[in-house]
């Protein structure tokens, strides 16, 4: 009989659950879609009841293949993305629809902190930028909206809280991991904020019980079919497990999750405050703490070029090609024009922007086109512009970084591992475990059982392929274009600010896809 933890990660779009030995080796998977809702313009919801059954179905799945398999498991784990927000009763019941990290309706909110002078003393205590995708000011968005609800709500959560109640009837619990990335938590005095809480409207008593990411629950008598009495470990974010998910937990090691949007994380041992604001702080666990920065942007914006630019894309044998491959096309066609693309240089930033500015309100520019330019140099600088952009984030570290592990849909292309390379300067390895966060939870919750004592041991447990080292030419030249980068998307905030006003930007069409972005799709994770 073999030995398993089933990790459960719940995504914008989708639930993963895997089971995993404590080598890592995958013994049964599933996913269980769902679709992500945009209501109006700068919206995006779920329906909670839907991301409760997943769970639950999930769950059920993996634990009847375990028992077709002779496996005998010993934890179920929890994974859950980052910055939602839910309504809900005292039972832990959603009392409205549950508000995603890619909602947007908070940008007065944030405003309104950054001109009062707010926004770097709160981000140095609870490791949250403000940011229309913290529950910080979604929350001060029904401050300002529906005060009665905000008051009259006898709990407010997020997805971590959600879960819980369908799994277990422990107290009103979340783990350190997701309320560090609440922005209302203190990391270093590790309490509920009180000028957070004052800012959002809603006191200590309505929010959860904060607990370590290790601590062990007991699922629901009966549920999934399994054991009564089963450990149920609380788990942590989706970010911060993505890097114990590709073995990214030793000092010096970075991951980079590239899917619909992207991130660059790196684990440190005690919370850090960015005195320039630009990176985040989520635990991983009381000792382990996730730094970073997460874009909105990545294959997401080739997915836009396919659409926008590649009507009339004939090529033999192309008829009835699906997305993913004219992506695939489009990428190998980007390849034929020059590093730097001839000049063109790409804001990617078609569903606005993170970090390493945490601005709401930018929106995405091709600047020096010329009438030489054609799509292979339109897709190539929009693929160089995402990387810059997680260059940008790197180059906000004050420590340093010597190698990246990579995982998500996009690194299956060699421009965009290659581009990468060159703009972080820094050897690039593809992590070969396409449930990263997943298994990352199994990983957490054989650590909570006490099966793995040391954490980075999951660095050797990760096979990878042989990186890809950087062109120095390429590098120089990624170098010196960086600044122009951040010049250009500054100074264009306040045109853009103007043009909505002209123009207000349509219902996003938001993709359809997992918000996260370590499994080959989307979101940040952030």
């Amino acid at each position: 009989m073999t030995d398993v933890v089933i990790g459960i990660d719940t995504g914008t779009t989708a639930t993963k659950g895997i089971a995993a030995t404590i080598d890592g080796t995958l013994r049964a998977h599933t996913s269980v879609h769902y679709p992500l809702l945009v209501p109006g313009p700068g919206r995006a919801e779920l329906d909670p009841g839907q991301l409760r059954d997943a769970a639950v179905k999930a769950l059920t799945d993996v634990a009847a293949a375990c028992r077709e398999n002779g496996d005998r498991v010993v934890a179920v784990s929890l994974s859950a993305f980052l910055h939602a927000l839910v309504p809900l009763d005292k039972s832990g019941n959603p009392l409205g629809p549950l508000v995603t990290w890619a909602d947007a309706r908070s940008g007065d909110q944030c405003d309104r902190i950054l001109a009062a002078g707010r926004s770097r003393s709160l981000q140095a205590r609870t490791g949250t930028p403000v940011h229309p995708m913290s529950p910080l000011t979604k929350l001060a968005w029904w401050r300002d909206n529906d005060p009665a609800t905000l008051r009259d709500t006898p709990r407010w959560g997020g997805v971590k809280e959600l879960i819980l109640a369908a799994l277990t009837d422990e107290p009103f619990l979340l783990d350190l991991s997701l309320a560090s990335g609440t922005g209302l938590y203190d990391i270093h005095a590790r309490g509920w904020d009180a000028e957070a809480l004052q800012i959002a409207g809603v006191s200590a008593g309505q929010l959860a019980e904060v607990v370590p990411t290790t601590t062990v629950l007991r699922l629901k008598a009966g549920l999934a079919g399994l054991p009564d009495g089963t450990p149920l470990i609380i788990g942590a974010a989706d970010g911060p497990l993505a890097n114990l998910g590709v073995g990214a937990t030793p000092a010096g090691v970075a991951a980079i999750s590239l899917g619909t949007s992207g991130a660059l994380r790196t684990v440190v041992d005690r919370p850090t405050s960015d005195e320039n604001g630009r990176l985040f702080c989520y635990a991983l666990t009381e000792d382990r703490w996730v730094i970073g920065g997460a874009v909105n942007n990545a294959g997401s914006v080739v997915r836009w070029a396919g659409q926008s630019f590649a009507a009339g894309f004939e090529r033999p044998g192309a008829e009835g090609e699906d997305a993913d491959e004219r992506d695939a096309a489009l990428l190998m066609e980007a390849q034929s024009a020059p590093p730097g693309s001839d000049g063109l240089l790409c804001l990617p930033y078609l569903l606005g922007e993170r970090a390493p500015w945490w601005r709401s309100g930018l929106r995405g520019a091709y600047l020096g086109l010329r009438r030489e330019h054609g799509r292979a140099h339109l897709v190539r600088s929009a693929v160089e512009g995402v990387c810059q952009q997680l260059a940008l984030v790197k180059d906000s570290f004050d420590f340093p970084v010597t190698q990246v592990r990579a995982t998500g849909g996009a690194v299956a292309s060699e421009l965009w591992i290659g581009v990468l390379a060159a703009t972080l300067d820094l050897p690039v390895a593809v992590a070969d475990t396409p449930e990263g966060t997943a298994l990352g939870a199994c990983l957490l919750g054989w650590h909570a059982v006490g099966q793995l004592p040391d954490l980075d041991h999951a660095a050797a447990l990760i096979p990878i392929g042989e990186p890809t080292v950087p062109d120095p030419a390429n590098a120089a030249l990624y170098a010196r274009l960086r600044p122009l980068i951040e010049k250009s998307a500054l100074a264009m905030l306040d045109t853009v600010k103007e043009l909505d006003r002209l123009a207000p930007p349509p219902t996003p069409a938001i993709p359809v896809t997992d918000g996260r972005v370590d499994a080959a799709h989307s979101g940040e994770k952030a």
